[in-house]
């Protein structure tokens, strides 16, 4: 079987399904494991943003979707010579990948057959459901049901842990300027973790707030985590918002685009990266590759 992914988070599916050998096609933003670009053909490309500021990001994505342009481009030719039998893809955010609809645009166009999986998870639950899904459509479901096993048992070890600590309210931030916060299964995670998430939208869409909002809703741990930045960045751009955020509350950066915003695996990875945040008195600190304390 010849897998397309569409998506830095399928793509990481697939490695940890064990079907590597079998990814013929991956995005340009596909940065886990770091061979996925070396070992696939790219397909999918997009706007370049590495020397841009969040609001500049930020002004520049509003004006591509109010235009209706593409944000991705789907190397059509590309996939044509590959001929996938299995093509991973989303709907869930045009800001994150290309949708479903030109994929199956495309597929008309070149005369591809092959089965189509759109994964679009909401909740952490779904996320891990979206594991199984594409290891049936791979025809490993006993693998995608490990893998799944495995996840929740981790999170179910952390359960149990955190079962008689106190839940500290936790305000993610997942972009800095404008200020959003933090959606879909973010909520899960925090939860997780044993954080008590506030002015958040668990299973939706994330969307723009204020930082009067923000501190209204009294958080006792402010965690920056700003879509598609790793670490450094993520600190970087928490300097530049300690003056709005209330005076004493601890402000962290974390991997965002790793841990946090991703709908893979490495999610569980993120719940303990912010348990050991919010109960240092039970875990050791996380690693500054991980997360960083900026006040």
């Amino acid at each position: 079987m010849k897998i397309a992914s569409l998506l830095p988070s399928a793509t990481e599916i697939v490695y940890a399904l064990g079907l590597e050998d079998h990814l013929v096609g991956v995005t340009f933003e596909c940065d886990y494991p770091p061979q996925a670009r070396a070992d696939a053909a790219i397909v999918v490309g997009g706007m370049e943003t590495l020397h841009l500021s969040p609001a500049e990001i930020d002004a520049a994505v509003r004006e591509k979707l109010i235009a209706a342009d593409n944000l991705y481009e789907l190397q059509i030719d590309r996939l044509q010579a590959l001929q996938p039998d299995l093509i991973l893809t989303q709907d869930l955010c045009r800001v994150c990948a290309v949708p479903s609809g030109q994929v199956d645009a495309a597929m008309i166009t070149i005369g591809c057959t092959a089965d189509v999986v759109t994964l679009d998870p909401n909740t952490l639950d779904d996320v891990l459901q979206s594991f199984i899904d594409v290891a049936i459509a791979a025809g490993v479901e006993e693998r995608g049901r490990s893998l799944v096993a495995s996840l929740r048992s981790r999170l179910a070890a952390l359960a149990t842990r955190l079962s008689d600590r106190p839940r500290p309210k936790v305000f993610v931030l997942e972009w800095v300027e404008p200020a959003f916060l933090a959606g879909h299964w973010v909520p899960d995670v925090v939860v997780a973790a044993g954080g008590e998430p506030v002015l958040c939208a668990p299973g939706s869409r994330s969307y723009p707030t204020t930082w009067d909002e923000i501190n209204a809703a009294e958080p006792d741990v402010i965690i920056v985590a700003p879509c598609g930045f790793g670490t450094e960045d993520s600190a970087a751009q928490a300097a530049t918002i300690v003056e709005l955020a209330t005076p004493g509350v601890p402000l962290w950066a974390v991997d965002a685009n790793a841990y946090i915003v991703r709908p893979s695996p490495r999610l569980v990875d993120g719940a303990e990266i912010i348990a050991a945040i919010l109960h240092p008195e039970l875990f050791s600190p996380p690693h500054a590759d991980l997360a960083i304390r900026v006040r």
